[in-house]
């Protein structure tokens, strides 16, 4: 490849590293500790990583500035999960050395790795070494080093990757729970191969770089959801209509090429100029003055679908029509559960809104931001619920219009007392140390499945056995559901208790729940019991103790 890379080549580099892990996503959430089904590593890392994709195919130009910025903007707006969310720190790290440059050396590139590990460390209250943050501060540290013996960056790449494959067979020393799960870290295995996908790039072995995620296949579902319009300053607006469709059963002889020369000849039309896709499908989105020219263009590479043309300029007369401006009360609260009867008790405790996520998909940094920005209060709390979107809920007061204030809850029981013990006639700091000293109150546990044979916490476990959680430890495991629920629960009961409160999943029947509640009865008659339909998925009972 040479000695320089150009905004083209690092925008290929991005795409292709996204691509690969998106192929190998499974393999990685394969390596997480825990035997549990909602194990996500490689999921979270590859959404962020597409939220980055999606966010250069916006930019018209291979200005190496604006894709370095768009790279960082991107992986923060898709940011789950703490994966998720240290690789868009590294990433922001990155793109805030290459933001100043024309084009990359491998010196540059390694200052901007370096960068990259700093940046992550610094996110992490208490950052642990065996995991991606020591995957990515030892390559920097290599790369740093081989930057200055060479300037060919095939070569540079690949003894980058190889100091890194060295430290990730070292991380199951640095973390004993990797080592008694035989796994290595996760994280790290997932950075290694999206720097492996930038690697095909400048080897030539990815010449031809394709989008095939899922969900950045464009659909009418979502084909607003990248033309965002500032309504309040289209009187001043030079492009009066915004003009949006499909190019569907693409002629024979369209290529790549001529894509790229549409997008180029739209920018000439007008601008927030989007055109991306391949040759089965490409979006269209511009603000321009002339829709009938830009739809002849688009006729030119095969037919057009879905076409929607929108005065802007009566939309904004329209606009200055409506009401006064948002009335905001002082205080709101958002909360993250997964479940439709979790979702209706935090609702019931007054909970403004509530995301739908937490084992199975964690929300991402842009889609807390914008939970808290549909509550109508100067203050929102977030109650994440889940040790793995805390950090994604700091991160979103970078993205919100409101003051976001996370309360760290891990699970849902937690957010459940944070819930109740809010107090509307209070201050923000007032209720911010009563929720979180709150949190010490309640014990939480689970009980699933194993989804793979392992050793852990003293447990030899087989593929679907049942197994009781607390506090990210197994405590329990068995042949039945409520056998594990009993001896997880006989294992957290401690003689200060009063209440022991269920939340039965969705795969868990009415009468299995109160068969529970029973036996709990009777071992525990000084205890208040009760059990609630939480319908949350992959596990099945949530346990709440107080």
């Amino acid at each position: 490849m040479g000695k320089i890379i150009t905004g083209a080549i690092f925008r290929k580099m991005i795409i292709s590293g996204a691509n690969y892990l998106e192929s190998n996503k499974e393999y990685v959430d394969s390596l997480n500790v825990f035997p549990v089904p909602d194990g996500d590593t490689g999921t979270n890392m590859s959404m962020t990583m597409r939220s980055a994709v999606k966010e250069i195919n916006m930019i018209t130009t291979n200005n190496l500035e604006d894709i370095a910025d768009a790279v960082s903007k991107g992986a923060l707006r898709g940011a789950r999960g703490n994966s998720g969310v240290i690789l868009s720190q590294i990433l922001k790290g990155v793109s805030s050395v290459l933001v100043n440059e024309k084009e990359i050396t491998t010196k540059i590139f390694a200052k901007a790795l370096k960068e990259g590990a700093e940046v992550a460390y610094k996110a992490v209250m208490k950052p642990k070494e065996g995991t991606i943050l020591t995957v990515i501060r030892v390559m920097s540290d290599e790369a740093v080093k081989c930057a200055k013996k060479t300037s060919d960056f095939e070569a540079f790449l690949k003894y980058t990757l190889e100091a890194g494959e060295e430290i990730l067979k070292m991380t199951p020393e640095m973390l004993p729970v990797l080592k008694k799960a035989g796994v290595v870290d996760a994280g790290g295995r997932g950075l290694l191969i999206i720097i492996t996908g930038m690697l095909k790039v400048i080897s030539g072995e990815d010449s031809e770089i394709n989008i095939d995620f899922n969900d950045t296949a464009i659909s009418e579902e979502n084909s607003n959801e990248n033309a965002q319009v500032d309504y309040n300053d289209l009187a001043n607006i030079e492009f009066a209509y915004c003009t949006e469709f499909f190019i569907i059963n693409i002629n024979k002889k369209t290529t790549e090429a001529d894509i790229d020369k549409l997008r180029e000849t739209l920018s000439t039309l007008g601008d927030s100029v989007i055109c991306i896709g391949d040759l089965n499908l490409i979006k269209v989105h511009v603000h321009t003055n002339e829709p009938g020219v830009v739809l002849s263009h688009a006729l030119k590479l095969g037919e057009i679908n879905n076409v929607k043309i929108e005065n802007m300029l009566e939309q904004n007369r329209a606009l200055k029509t409506q009401s006064e401006p948002e009335q905001l009360k002082p205080i709101g609260i958002v909360s993250v559960c997964a479940g439709s009867g979790l979702a209706n008790l935090f609702k019931d405790l007054g909970v403004d809104y509530v995301i739908e996520g937490g084992q199975t998909m964690n929300p991402s940094a842009e889609d807390i931001a914008k939970a808290a920005d549909s509550v109508l209060a100067e203050t929102v709390f977030v109650l994440p619920n889940n040790k793995n979107i805390v950090l994604a809920a700091e991160l979103a007061n970078d993205l919100s219009r409101r003051n976001i204030v996370v309360i760290p809850t891990t699970s849902v029981p937690q957010g459940i007392t944070a819930a109740i013990n809010l107090d509307g006639e209070q201050s923000v700091e007032d209720n911010k140390n009563n929720m979180i000293a709150a949190l010490g109150t309640v014990k939480s546990g689970s009980i699933t499945y194993a989804v793979r044979s392992t050793s852990i916490d003293g447990f030899k476990l087989k593929e679907g056995d049942y197994i009781g959680i607390k506090d990210d430890h197994i405590i329990a495991k068995g042949t039945s559901v409520t056998d594990t629920a009993l001896t997880t629960i006989g294992k957290m009961v401690k003689e200060d208790a009063s209440t022991i409160t269920l939340f039965a999943g969705s795969d868990v029947k009415e009468e299995d729940s109160e068969e529970l509640v029973e036996k709990l009865s009777e071992k525990y008659p000084d205890l208040e019991i009760s059990c609630h339909r939480g319908e949350q998925p992959l596990y099945y009972y949530l346990i709440s103790i107080e």
